[in-house]
Protein backbone atom coordinates (compact mmCIF):
# COMPACT_ATOMS: atom_id res chain seq x y z
CA UNK A 1 0.00 0.00 0.00
CA UNK A 2 1.82 3.12 -1.17
CA UNK A 3 1.61 6.16 1.90
CA UNK A 4 2.12 8.91 -0.26
CA UNK A 5 0.63 11.84 2.43
CA UNK A 6 0.59 12.48 6.09
CA UNK A 7 -1.29 13.29 8.77
CA UNK A 8 0.23 15.06 12.37
CA UNK A 9 -0.55 14.42 15.74
CA UNK A 10 0.25 16.94 18.15
CA UNK A 11 0.02 16.12 21.95
CA UNK A 12 0.59 18.79 24.21
CA UNK A 13 0.83 20.26 27.70
CA UNK A 14 -0.17 23.74 28.99
CA UNK A 15 0.64 23.07 32.37
CA UNK A 16 -2.96 23.70 33.65
CA UNK A 17 -5.18 23.15 36.47
CA UNK A 18 -6.72 20.36 34.55
CA UNK A 19 -3.58 18.88 32.86
CA UNK A 20 -1.89 18.74 36.27
CA UNK A 21 -4.83 16.51 37.51
CA UNK A 22 -4.59 14.34 34.51
CA UNK A 23 -1.01 14.09 34.85
CA UNK A 24 -0.88 13.14 38.45
CA UNK A 25 -3.07 10.10 37.35
CA UNK A 26 -1.76 9.19 34.11
CA UNK A 27 1.83 9.73 34.68
CA UNK A 28 2.18 11.26 30.98
CA UNK A 29 4.28 14.32 29.30
CA UNK A 30 1.43 15.07 27.58
CA UNK A 31 -2.43 14.92 28.01
CA UNK A 32 -4.08 16.55 24.92
CA UNK A 33 -4.56 15.39 20.89
CA UNK A 34 -4.98 17.82 17.85
CA UNK A 35 -4.70 16.73 14.35
CA UNK A 36 -3.49 18.43 11.78
CA UNK A 37 -2.94 17.69 7.51
CA UNK A 38 -0.63 20.16 7.42
CA UNK A 39 3.49 20.39 9.09
CA UNK A 40 2.71 23.95 9.56
CA UNK A 41 -0.51 23.19 11.81
CA UNK A 42 -2.68 25.85 10.17
CA UNK A 43 -5.55 23.48 10.16
CA UNK A 44 -5.40 21.87 13.63
CA UNK A 45 -8.37 20.11 15.39
CA UNK A 46 -9.38 18.90 18.71
CA UNK A 47 -11.87 19.05 21.44
CA UNK A 48 -11.02 21.40 24.24
CA UNK A 49 -11.48 24.68 25.43
CA UNK A 50 -13.77 26.90 23.43
CA UNK A 51 -12.32 30.22 25.60
CA UNK A 52 -9.03 30.48 26.40
CA UNK A 53 -9.86 32.16 29.97
CA UNK A 54 -12.88 28.72 30.31
CA UNK A 55 -11.88 25.77 31.43
CA UNK A 56 -15.44 24.38 31.50
CA UNK A 57 -17.04 25.32 27.99
CA UNK A 58 -15.13 22.55 25.96
CA UNK A 59 -16.06 20.86 22.92
CA UNK A 60 -14.99 20.86 19.01
CA UNK A 61 -12.43 23.31 17.86
CA UNK A 62 -10.17 24.48 15.56
CA UNK A 63 -7.14 25.37 17.40
CA UNK A 64 -4.20 27.86 16.28
CA UNK A 65 -0.60 27.56 17.72
CA UNK A 66 0.03 30.88 17.96
CA UNK A 67 -3.67 32.60 18.83
CA UNK A 68 -6.05 31.01 21.46
CA UNK A 69 -5.26 28.43 24.59
CA UNK A 70 -1.90 27.82 23.46
CA UNK A 71 -0.97 31.83 23.38
CA UNK A 72 -2.45 31.95 26.98
CA UNK A 73 0.22 29.22 27.88
CA UNK A 74 3.23 30.18 26.53
CA UNK A 75 5.54 27.79 28.51
CA UNK A 76 3.09 24.65 26.45
CA UNK A 77 5.41 21.30 25.52
CA UNK A 78 5.07 18.97 22.59
CA UNK A 79 5.50 16.61 20.59
CA UNK A 80 4.38 16.22 17.01
CA UNK A 81 4.09 13.20 14.96
CA UNK A 82 3.82 12.18 11.02
CA UNK A 83 1.40 9.25 10.37
CA UNK A 84 2.17 8.55 6.50
CA UNK A 85 -1.42 7.31 4.95
CA UNK A 86 -2.93 6.88 1.49
CA UNK A 87 -4.53 9.87 -0.34
CA UNK A 88 -7.81 7.60 0.04
CA UNK A 89 -7.14 7.64 3.79
CA UNK A 90 -6.81 10.79 3.85
CA UNK A 91 -10.18 11.89 1.78
CA UNK A 92 -12.18 9.56 3.97
CA UNK A 93 -10.40 11.67 7.17
CA UNK A 94 -11.30 15.11 5.57
CA UNK A 95 -14.71 13.92 4.82
CA UNK A 96 -15.08 12.89 8.75
CA UNK A 97 -13.59 15.99 9.64
CA UNK A 98 -15.96 18.28 7.34
CA UNK A 99 -18.94 16.46 9.16
CA UNK A 100 -17.32 17.52 12.89
CA UNK A 101 -16.57 21.62 11.28
CA UNK A 102 -20.78 21.78 9.62
CA UNK A 103 -22.16 20.57 12.82
CA UNK A 104 -19.35 21.79 15.55
CA UNK A 105 -22.01 23.57 17.44
CA UNK A 106 -23.80 20.08 18.64
CA UNK A 107 -20.45 18.72 19.72
CA UNK A 108 -20.20 18.73 23.80
CA UNK A 109 -16.66 18.25 25.60
CA UNK A 110 -16.90 14.26 27.48
CA UNK A 111 -15.54 15.32 30.45
CA UNK A 112 -17.04 11.59 31.97
CA UNK A 113 -14.99 9.86 28.91
CA UNK A 114 -12.03 10.86 30.15
CA UNK A 115 -12.87 9.86 34.24
CA UNK A 116 -14.09 5.96 32.12
CA UNK A 117 -10.72 5.84 30.70
CA UNK A 118 -8.84 6.43 34.13
CA UNK A 119 -11.71 3.39 34.80
CA UNK A 120 -10.90 1.10 31.55
CA UNK A 121 -14.62 1.53 30.59
CA UNK A 122 -15.65 3.52 27.92
CA UNK A 123 -18.20 6.21 28.22
CA UNK A 124 -19.69 6.90 25.66
CA UNK A 125 -22.24 10.01 24.46
CA UNK A 126 -23.89 10.83 20.81
CA UNK A 127 -21.61 14.14 19.78
CA UNK A 128 -19.57 13.98 22.99
CA UNK A 129 -15.75 13.76 22.82
CA UNK A 130 -12.76 14.30 24.38
CA UNK A 131 -9.74 15.06 23.01
CA UNK A 132 -7.84 11.50 22.24
CA UNK A 133 -11.44 10.18 21.23
CA UNK A 134 -11.91 12.56 18.67
CA UNK A 135 -8.44 12.16 16.91
CA UNK A 136 -8.83 8.26 17.34
CA UNK A 137 -12.41 8.60 15.95
CA UNK A 138 -11.06 10.38 13.22
CA UNK A 139 -8.63 7.53 12.47
CA UNK A 140 -10.42 4.98 12.89
CA UNK A 141 -13.72 6.09 10.89
CA UNK A 142 -11.12 6.16 8.27
CA UNK A 143 -10.18 2.53 8.39
CA UNK A 144 -6.54 3.35 10.18
CA UNK A 145 -6.51 1.28 13.01
CA UNK A 146 -3.26 1.90 15.47
CA UNK A 147 -5.04 0.13 18.36
CA UNK A 148 -6.98 -2.62 19.37
CA UNK A 149 -9.23 -0.66 21.68
CA UNK A 150 -12.16 1.86 20.99
CA UNK A 151 -11.46 5.45 20.38
CA UNK A 152 -13.48 5.61 23.81
CA UNK A 153 -10.14 4.16 25.49
CA UNK A 154 -7.75 5.83 23.21
CA UNK A 155 -5.58 8.20 25.59
CA UNK A 156 -2.72 10.74 24.24
CA UNK A 157 -0.08 8.46 25.76
CA UNK A 158 -1.21 5.84 23.76
CA UNK A 159 -0.33 7.78 20.22
CA UNK A 160 3.00 8.39 21.59
CA UNK A 161 3.39 4.50 21.94
CA UNK A 162 2.52 3.79 18.63
CA UNK A 163 5.05 2.81 16.62
CA UNK A 164 3.56 3.35 13.23
CA UNK A 165 3.61 7.50 14.50
CA UNK A 166 7.11 9.54 13.50
CA UNK A 167 8.36 11.50 15.94
CA UNK A 168 9.37 15.01 13.98
CA UNK A 169 9.84 17.67 16.86
CA UNK A 170 9.64 17.67 20.34
CA UNK A 171 10.10 21.19 22.74
CA UNK A 172 8.24 24.25 23.35
CA UNK A 173 5.16 24.74 21.03
CA UNK A 174 6.26 28.17 20.67
CA UNK A 175 9.43 27.20 19.11
CA UNK A 176 8.57 24.99 16.78
CA UNK A 177 9.63 25.33 13.27
CA UNK A 178 7.62 23.70 10.38
CA UNK A 179 10.64 24.10 8.50
CA UNK A 180 13.46 22.72 10.79
CA UNK A 181 12.20 19.50 11.49
CA UNK A 182 14.21 16.51 12.54
CA UNK A 183 13.95 13.14 12.52
CA UNK A 184 14.13 11.32 15.22
CA UNK A 185 14.23 7.76 13.81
Amino acid sequence: MERDVSVFILLTNTGTLFTKVIQSYTKAPYNHASISFDRELSELYSFGRKHPSNPFDGGFVKEDIKTGTFSKYPGTTCVLYELAITRREEEKMKRVLRFFIRSRGKFLYNLLGVIGVALKEPVEFSNSYFCSQFVAEILSRSGIKLWNKLPALVTPDDFRQNDRLELIYEGKLSQYDPHAIHRFR
